[in-house]
């Protein structure tokens, strides 16, 4: 083989076993799919090996590519990390967050201003997302996540534990008899989290039997949403204190009881050990964080 390699070819070979057809592979480059199919067949012809095989579905691997295809992806994947790398070594500096939806909406996003007031220089690019994210990998600086601080291979700073409150709109709680004691609450509708469990195991720290109200009502992924049904007079939730606390603070929601549970889970700062950090900004945010949990609620 000649010492100029068939870069172009390889991509398209690379994008259309990862997406498995022509079209896909073209949109994800960018170009029209006789493109691709134009490269494929250069690479074929320069290779002497048949790549991929027509289906009914688009194409599928050879045997020959099913071979070759991992090595380029992750050779395609780590060119596509040290470009990333470069980015960050321009005099502007970006900083990825990632954060569940309900922290992002209700805790971090209202606050950011702030940061960027404190740090112009600093662009904060924030992802409202639960999805597992490989700091070595995804392009993320930051990830913010609520679990029991089991993160290998990353730090993990604690930022809070946040207590689950059984909250409703006023509306909904005139209508219902005095609530005094949790069991009080099976009175009301309850609005349930997506697994069906807070509730069930609030009551159980209560020592209140198991009643099988205690697991009726719907079910919603997030807290966020948990909290709209809430102040539509749908039912009762239990929902993590910090994303009610401006619902609560402006009336639209209310505390139906005050017994707040804690939790064993909180919330977690990940990032890349110091030493492998690019982003001097890191730990400038990661500061900022910690005053601003130090502040009172507004």
């Amino acid at each position: 083989m000649g010492a100029v390699l068939p870069l172009l070819a390889l991509r398209a070979f690379v994008e259309t076993a990862r997406h498995g057809t022509l079209k896909a592979a073209a949109d994800a480059m960018g170009v029209t799919s006789g493109a691709i199919s134009q490269q494929l067949k250069l690479l074929q012809e320069r290779t002497g090996v048949v790549l991929f095989e027509r289906t009914r579905q688009g194409v599928m691997l050879s045997a020959a590519g099913t071979r070759i295809y991992p090595e380029l992806k992750q050779a395609f994947d780590q060119i596509e990390s040290s470009l990333r790398t470069l980015e960050r070594l321009k005099g502007r500096q970006t900083l990825r967050i990632s954060a569940a939806p309900s922290f992002a909406a209700t805790w971090l996003a209202p606050r950011l201003p702030g940061f960027s007031a404190q740090h112009p220089q600093i662009d904060v690019h924030l992802d409202a997302t639960t999805q597992r994210v490989d700091l070595r990998r995804d392009g993320v600086d930051i990830a913010i996540r609520h679990g029991l601080g089991r993160y290998p291979g990353v730090r993990a700073d604690h930022l809070f534990a946040p207590v689950l409150l059984p909250v409703a709109s006023p509306a909904l709680l005139a209508t219902a008899a005095t609530i005094n004691t949790a069991e009080d609450c099976l009175q009301l509708p309850l609005l349930q989290d997506a697994d069906r469990n807070d509730w069930r195991l609030w009551f159980q720290s209560m020592d209140i039997a198991a009643d099988p109200r205690m697991e009726r009502g719907p079910a919603f992924d997030d807290d966020l949403l948990l909290i709209r049904a809430a102040e539509a007079s749908q039912g009762i939730a239990l929902v993590r204190d910090i994303h009610a606390a401006s619902e609560i603070a402006a009336g639209r929601l209310a505390v139906a009881i005050n017994l707040p549970w804690p939790q064993t889970f909180a919330y977690y700062a990940l990032s890349l050990p110091a030493e492998e950090q690019l982003q001097p900004c890191i730990p400038l945010f990661l500061s900022w964080l910690r005053e601003q949990l130090a502040l009172p609620v507004a």
